[in-house]
């Protein structure tokens, strides 16, 4: 790709952070959740973009889904949780949650253009974007409008899920975003009864990250206060679960901002 489009710097907002993954299903909503939690927990200010706007599951998992958004026609003003987080999803403007959003291409790329450009955020140290899983249109406007300053791929360890997870990476790459990490999800799971962490994967400790040469920032295994939760509160996380989203948060807290330079 010869050349990249401009992207469109926010002073308020410090450092936009990407959770993407190259499939459904491993996880990623989760986990920018987690990252974003273990960001407000250290003090800073923080936002999610909901980005997977046909797949939209940060209202429920942030404590929002009974809330709606406002528009003044100009500007999209975002909720607020109780841990203080900020929330733009699609699902926060419609009256049915349920209601499936059957829009083409380029009306899912200016949802995403609008929540980042058209936004009244206020005053960010963080944005988390949620993106879509996969490479559509949708996550090739994030790239090209938002400027992050690095994204983690989520993935579970299995050969073929990594042949599809670098796509994304690749996608990344060639758009000029730097790809902080892997986040394995799903190794292992815990046992509810016992406690005991039972394997699903025998491919060695680590695999998925080496498979994408990336370095590997947290192993999570299923668990199934996470998996079964309505939302999730940071204070109700088990402790090796806010271990893991702490350790996302110290590589995302060093992780340069593009425009930080020019400040």
């Amino acid at each position: 790709m010869d050349s990249l489009p401009e992207k469109k710097y926010k002073p308020n907002i410090k450092s936009v952070i990407g959770v993407v993954s190259g499939k459904g299903g491993v996880g990623k909503s989760t986990v920018a959740v987690l990252l974003a939690q273990a960001l407000a927990a250290k003090g800073k200010k923080v936002g999610v973009l909901d980005g997977d706007i046909t797949g939209p599951s940060m209202p429920r998992l942030l404590g929002l889904e009974s809330f709606r958004a406002e528009t003044d026609g100009r500007e999209f003003f975002p909720i607020e949780n109780e841990e203080g987080i900020k929330l733009l999803s699609i699902n926060l403007f419609f009256e049915d949650e349920d209601a499936p959003v059957m829009w083409r291409g380029p009306l899912l790329g200016g949802a995403i253009r609008q929540f980042w450009e058209d936004a009244d955020w206020g005053e960010l140290d963080f944005l988390v974007v949620d993106f879509p899983p996969g490479t559509s249109d949708v996550a090739l406007t994030a790239f090209q409008t938002i400027p992050f300053a690095g994204v983690f791929i989520v993935a579970t360890p299995q050969d073929y899920v990594s042949m599809i997870v670098r796509k994304s990476m690749r996608m990344a790459e060639t758009l000029g975003t730097p790809v902080l990490g892997v986040v394995e999800n799903m190794r292992s799971l815990i046992c509810p009864g016992c406690g005991e962490e039972i394997a699903l994967f025998d491919d060695g400790q680590g695999r998925s990250a080496e498979r994408l040469g990336l370095p590997l920032i947290a192993s999570m295994p299923w668990r199934r206060e996470l998996a079964q939760a309505k939302s999730l509160r940071w204070s109700d996380l088990p402790e090796e679960a806010r271990k893991d989203a702490a350790k996302m948060a110290f590589v995302a807290l060093r992780a340069k901002a593009p425009h930080a330079a020019t400040r």
